[in-house]
């Protein structure tokens, strides 16, 4: 077999200077601050990635289905902290539906595209259903873009070939491969081809490395993985490897919805999955790219639920010609936290978007995007300077309404505020703040002939509660945890005080829209025809848990581990030099034994020094502790500090890239053999911690 090549583990990574950490994050970035990321590299949905490196830039292309503007771009120069680069399409209008006209196009639209670069002109490919595949081009990524179109091809990929010819490939389960013209106008007749690769998936991404071209793709259905095609010829034939396997870094598999019906007599069950299964929602589709320093790594799409989709940047190693995700000892698995890309650019960390927005600026941020194409007639930030103003137009619903104002709400929790002065409103008229999906809900002010009130609406039960308020100028407020999936609505009358209105809402996510939640800024007239203008000031979004403890390593504290299996603590037997677990509840428990000290390594790595002043060290016999004197810890006794999300830490052994675990509900000693965490928590190897001293 063809010897791993590794990331190098080298005494210069034990010595890298750490970004300066100064004040707590107040927005959720990947970079740790340390010299490592943590995955999600956003913690907002960004579906479908496609990655390319132009010099020591990289771009960052992905889907945006029926929102506008369409086709967002990201540029960085490091893989890990993204800025806003352009939207490929102001307007996504390919017809009334588009329009929310006589229909719309939620769960359509614009999807998967492709990113590349040729000959000095940037190109992107993108389908959009039942129009065709559309082909932007540019100098820059900025744009602006031009744009053509080519007839409709499924997850499309591009491959600008060395020997001048360009192909591309599409479909799902029997791809087939053509060549297209050299101004990407036409496939060129009679090129057509069936690309025979068993096992090969959808969302395609083509590449030629070294001489090989590769297909990277990923398997449908509902917990999938991403494998790999390689042949000498475009024409194969295609040798086929899995690529990642059941990764789903502990995202556990959570609410769906089930919709029957259409309109006004849609009816919706929540289904809770089962925290106990097993399963989890895995990594799959998605792009890879090189440093010029020689790594590879891959930006790839997971599940995460009613958040939507969102992406991880995870290592990849060549195994007998393979580009396989993960490290050496640890293959098709994958880090949640590791070392940041070797790109010889260091930044301080920062945030994708700044979601907050007080309507100052002579035109929306890119963090906002309109439900379908928006009536600009009917929107304006100059009427009332500060101000979103928003006039209504006639819908049926919420979900029919034109101009309602969208961006993604970060997770893991984020609350949204807003100010909303209603007196401009007219019969027939309902404004407020929305979570927009299907199911959706929303808290507002309803204007009759009669009267004005404060209401919530929840689809899921069609449920609408009243406040007893004046609700001419109040602040709107709802708190999302995508953890729990639950959602709360509030209101004050004075920006400080909140007061909850109807029931906490379910959010989930499903395939009609193909997105998860968003927040939504809205007014519609009910009655038929146009109403009158709601003013919007002050958007608020806080992130209470940006530097939680999910961002925390307690360098130079004491602590006691707990396992999340079973509750059993990790204990230093010092009689016979090993680690072992005691079961939850015996004797003992805080007695000096059971204490660690964690020492700080840099780039988040860390040994663990018993109260005796041994350390824990990975062994082939198993977890031993070691009596160090004076030497400096070595490979055997560093890990690499894992946080995951709901407050779970692990320790990777940088002998084998596993981790540390106990065998659950059976107390013994310990070994560094899991792979990876498992949905439920329930493996062995996430821990729970808390300080002594």
């Amino acid at each position: 077999m063809q010897k791993l090549k590794a990331f190098a583990l080298t005494i210069s990574l034990l010595t890298l200077a750490s970004t300066a950490v100064g004040a707590p994050q107040k927005s959720w970035t990947a970079d740790n601050g340390n010299g490592t990321y943590s995955n999600p590299l956003f913690y907002e949905e960004f579906e479908d990635p496609d990655a390319i490196r132009v010099g020591d830039d990289y771009y960052l292309a992905g889907t945006t289905m029926h929102m506008n503007p369409a086709l967002m771009v990201l540029h960085s120069k490091d893989l890990v902290n993204w800025e806003f680069a352009s939207y490929c399409m102001n307007r996504l209008d390919f017809g009334p539906a588009f329009r929310l006209e006589g229909g719309n196009v939620y769960g359509n639209g614009i999807w998967a595209p492709c990113i590349r670069y040729h000959d000095g002109t940037f190109y992107i490919f993108s389908n959009v259903n039942r129009v065709g595949t559309e082909v932007f081009r540019s100098k820059s990524a900025s744009g602006p873009w031009e744009r053509n179109q080519l007839p409709g091809m499924h997850d499309l990929s591009i491959l600008f070939d060395d020997d001048g010819k360009i192909y591309a490939i599409s479909g799902a389960g029997r791809p087939s491969i053509v060549e297209l013209n050299q101004d990407l106008t036409q496939v060129i007749p009679n090129t057509r081809r069936a690309m025979v690769a068993k096992g090969i998936g959808e969302g395609h991404h083509l590449y030629k490395i070294k001489g090989k071209y590769f297909d990277v793709s990923a398997l449908p259905g509902g917990h999938t993985d991403q494998v790999v095609a390689r042949a000498d010829s475009i024409d194969g034939p295609w040798q086929v490897e899995h690529m990642v396997h059941s990764e789903s870094l502990g995202v556990p598999s959570q609410n769906g919805v089930r919709i029957r019906g259409r309109g006004a007599d849609q009816t919706f069950t929540i289904t809770h999955a089962d925290p106990n299964s097993g399963g989890g929602l895995t990594l799959h589709q998605g792009g890879i790219v090189d440093t010029p320093s020689g790594q590879w790594w891959s930006i790839i799409m997971q599940d995460h639920g009613s958040i939507g989709r969102m992406v991880a940047l995870v290592p990849i190693t060549w195994d007998e010609n393979f580009p396989i995700i993960g490290l050496p000892g640890n293959l098709r698995k994958a880090p949640n936290t590791w070392i940041k890309p070797d790109t010889a650019f260091t930044q301080p960390p920062e945030p994708l978007f700044v979601h907050s927005d007080n309507f100052d600026s002579a035109k929306l941020k890119p963090v906002w995007q309109w439900n379908h194409v928006p009536d600009d007639a009917k929107w304006s930030l100059t009427e009332k300077p500060g101000s979103l103003r928003l006039h209504s137009l006639p819908a049926a619903d919420f979900f029919t309404a034109r101009n309602s104002l969208t961006q993604r709400p970060p997770g893991p929790e984020s609350i949204e505020t807003v100010q909303l002065d209603a007196t401009g409103l007219m019969p027939g008229d309902t404004a407020g703040l929305a979570l927009l999906n299907l199911p959706y809900a929303w808290i507002g002010v309803v204007r009759t002939a009669d009267q004005i009130t404060l209401q919530s609406f929840d689809q899921t039960t069609h449920k609408t509660t009243t406040a007893a308020a004046n609700p001419a100028h109040l602040w709107l407020r709802v708190a999302c945890n995508f953890d729990t999936e639950k959602a709360t609505f509030s209101w004050s009358t004075d920006g400080q005080e909140f007061v909850p209105l109807g029931d906490s809402f379910t959010m989930a996510f499903q395939l009609r829209t193909f997105q998860g939640v968003r927040v939504a800024l809205f007014n519609y007239n009910s009655s038929g025809k146009p109403g009158g203008f709601a003013d919007f000031d002050n958007f608020l979004v806080d992130e209470p848990r940006a530097s939680g403890v999910e961002r925390t390593i307690p360098l130079g504290k004491t602590i006691i581990l707990t396992s999340g299996a079973d509750g059993s603590v990790l204990v230093a037997d010092s009689q016979n030099l090993q680690v072992v677990n005691r079961s939850a509840g015996e004797p003992g428990t805080d007695a000096a034994s059971d204490q660690f000290k964690v020492v700080d390594l840099g780039v988040g790595r860390v040994a663990l020094k018993s109260s005796d002043g041994r350390f824990i060290s990975a062994s082939t016999s198993g977890v031993v502790l070691k009596e160090l004197g004076r030497a400096t810890p070595g490979e055997a006794e560093l890990f690499q500090w894992v946080n995951l999300m709901r407050g779970d830490t692990m320790l990777m052994s940088l002998t084998n890239h596993r981790y540390l675990t106990t065998q659950p509900d059976s107390p013994g000693s310990l070994t560094v053999s899991a792979t990876g965490p498992q949905p439920d928590r329930k493996g062995g190897a996430c821990f729970k911690w808390r300080v002594i001293k």
